[in-house]
């Protein structure tokens, strides 16, 4: 299962070498939200309109990056995996792989957010860290469970985003209200309670991923 899971891992990364502009689009869309965000802020936001907008940026910013996870995939190249790979490995290697794409646009995306509109609120900046990290993980195994179950229609993107919104949203305000508390500088052992919620989220639609991705795969 590891083997399989580092070999798929490669040629996820491998491809998006290929394909360098899928990756440049997503900075490139994620930067033009951030100026568009600047335009329209004639002073710097107070931490409340700064701390959603972050998260709203990184919300849209995951659901086009994981979009892509087996939309882009042909029936030929599914046909190929269903000979070669475990249905488990293959999820497993999408989810990580997107989680890691999710941690490269989130950290690109502070910094980018912080630089251009002049201000960086937050106070306990070990707390948002490992918030941002989780909502990564959690991001990627949400969206990229709902992107093979959208992959099989028509209009799949857009199934995807309306299948997605029931279980981003208790995700999203998770990670709000935990950047809220890292912003006011409050101690980390405040914010355990959320964190455990967070986690617990992060491993449900893991599990759920393991569990059923198999059928799914099947058909």
């Amino acid at each position: 299962m590891i083997k399989e899971i580092s070999i798929l891992l490669r040629k996820e990364i491998l491809l998006e070498r290929r394909q360098k502009h899928t990756l440049n689009s997503l900075i490139l869309y994620l930067v033009s939200t951030v100026f568009v965000c600047k335009l329209c802020f004639r002073s710097v936001p107070e931490p409340g309109s700064w701390n959603a907008l972050f998260w709203i940026i990184m919300l849209f910013s995951a659901i086009n990056a994981a979009g892509k996870s087996f939309v882009q995939d042909s029936r030929s190249r599914f046909i190929y995996l269903y000979s070669v790979a475990s249905p488990q490995a293959i999820i497993l290697a999408k989810v990580i792989y997107n989680m890691l794409l999710m941690l490269l646009l989130t950290g690109i995306g502070f910094l980018v957010y912080i630089i251009l509109l002049g201000s960086n609120p937050v106070q306990n900046m070990p707390l948002f860290i490992v918030n941002a990290l989780l909502g990564s993980i959690g991001f990627s195994a949400v969206l990229t469970t709902m992107s093979a179950i959208s992959s099989r229609t028509n209009n799949s993107f857009t199934l995807m985003a309306v299948l997605s919104f029931p279980l981003i949203l208790p995700l999203l305000m998770t990670l709000i209200k935990i950047s809220k508390n890292a912003i006011d500088g409050l101690d980390t052992t405040i914010s355990y309670k959320y964190l455990l919620v967070l986690v617990g989220i992060n491993v449900i639609s893991g599990v759920l991923s393991y569990l059923l991705f198999p059928y799914l795969w099947k058909d």
